[in-house]
């Protein structure tokens, strides 16, 4: 398996671990009977950490898609890794943001998670003019 085949799957590691530690901590509230009870979520960190888990799942679909048509397009291969490994740093950085309350630099951070997946996307459009 590729660097970047491995992100996919951080990815979805990732997005998971941002809603299981806040359902843990907050388990004597949480009822796994009820798992999408608005109650449990209005509390302000709690319902951060929702908002990011469903964004991670929003932003999946089209990061897993776009490594993969990639590879399977033949682009190179280095900067499919490379570009991958900077995409889970900023999800990572994304969450924190978004946990922090900190929601100008979640959202720059959000733009250039996006730019990073549209250019893994159209690698294999631009790959004879890269020079590797």
């Amino acid at each position: 398996m590729t660097v970047a085949e491995w992100c996919i799957f951080t990815t979805v590691l990732l997005y998971l671990l941002t809603i299981a530690p806040i359902k843990w901590i907050g388990s004597r509230h949480y009822d796994n009977s009820r798992p999408r009870d608005p109650a449990f979520y209005q509390d302000p960190i709690r319902s951060r950490a929702l908002g990011a888990h469903q964004n991670g799942i929003e932003t999946f679909p089209f990061f897993a898609i776009a490594v993969l048509l990639a590879e399977f397009r033949v682009a190179p291969q280095n900067l499919i890794n490379e570009l991958a490994l900077l995409f889970l740093i900023v999800r990572i950085a994304y969450i924190l943001t978004y946990l922090g309350d900190r929601p100008s630099l979640r959202s720059i951070l959000w733009n250039l998670g996006f730019a990073i997946n549209t250019a893994i996307f159209f690698l294999p459009l631009i790959r004879r003019y890269l020079p590797i």
